[in-house]
């Protein structure tokens, strides 16, 4: 098996992961809560609900069917995916959700609550189902629904989040939850949501800008980092205070998924480079989005 092979398997799999332990966390830990997801998967449970009970559609309560309903759900978003986004974004996603349709279906829904505090359930809940959708999100693909267009967006704006987009969206969602439902309901679910949102930024760390300050005696250091890395770089001269002796000064900004190649260029050309890594700055302009 040949190393791009072994790359393909290990993303592959971490997808599979991540869909198991979103849908562990809420088919565990939501859901028998009677708490609702965002994004297309909440709009599925809460139109599972509507017929389950508004409609009594009695065949319906022995088999959950919202991630059946989840799957039609996605499948404009997939179609956006695909021409929008990227072939490969497109069949990670398509299979990121077909898992999670499997998931939903196999996992049992526990009938009585494994914790039953509603804020503990909301808080491993989140925790699961956030690094679940996080480590799909940074192996290149999305759980379909939202992440889809949240991704889309993170392409075409600055400044812009998966975890923040959910937000929005599930504010909607939740509105209609307490509309429908028991006003507790909501706010329970929009616990959760948050949870599980600021999980997914912290883990789908794409989202964090670095600015990164090199001092470094190699002059052409700053070629290797715009040919290899393909970022820009800006640089100076600079005189050592101590050393009295000349230096370069180099800056460039990149996503703290790309720091890790930086510092192998930048160790790799100078090992004696001092590097200053600043996290989480805003960048406004020409600054590519990278998946």
């Amino acid at each position: 098996m040949t190393n791009d092979n072994l790359s393909i398997a290990k993303r592959y799999l971490i997808i599979l992961t991540g869909s198991f332990l979103f849908c562990l966390g809420l088919n565990v830990f939501i859901i028998p809560q009677n708490l609702y997801n965002g994004g297309t998967v909440g709009i599925a449970q809460i139109i599972r609900t509507l017929l389950t009970t508004y409609l009594d559609l009695a065949f319906l309560k022995n088999f959950d069917i919202s991630g059946i309903i989840n799957f039609i759900l996605n499948i404009p978003l997939l179609i956006l995916a695909y021409n929008s986004i990227g072939k490969k974004f497109f069949i990670r996603t398509v299979f990121s959700v077909i898992t999670q349709t499997i998931f939903f279906s196999i996992i049992m829904i526990p009938k009585v609550p494994i914790v039953p505090d509603a804020l503990s359930s909301c808080l491993i809940g989140g925790i699961l189902a956030g690094f679940g959708i996080g480590i799909t999100l940074k192996a290149g693909g999305a759980g379909g629904g939202i992440d889809i267009l949240g991704v889309y967006f993170i392409m075409n704006k600055n400044n812009f989040s998966v975890g923040k987009l959910t937000i929005y969206f599930n504010a909607l969602i939740y509105l209609t939850c307490a509309l429908l439902f028991e006003l507790s309901t909501a706010i329970y679910s929009v616990l959760y949501s948050v949870v599980s949102s600021m999980v997914v930024d912290r883990v789908h760390y794409q989202n964090i800008n670095m600015n990164v300050m090199i001092f470094t005696k190699e002059f052409k250091l700053h070629e290797k980092i715009i040919s290899e890395l393909n970022r820009g770089v800006t640089y100076w001269n600079g005189v050592g205070g101590f050393t009295n002796t000349q230096t370069y000064v180099l800056v460039t900004i990149c996503s703290k998924y790309e720091v890790e190649h930086l510092k192998n260029i930048i160790l790799n050309t100078d090992s004696h480079a001092f590097i200053i890594f600043n996290e989480g700055l805003q960048v406004s302009g020409n600054f590519q989005k990278r998946l």
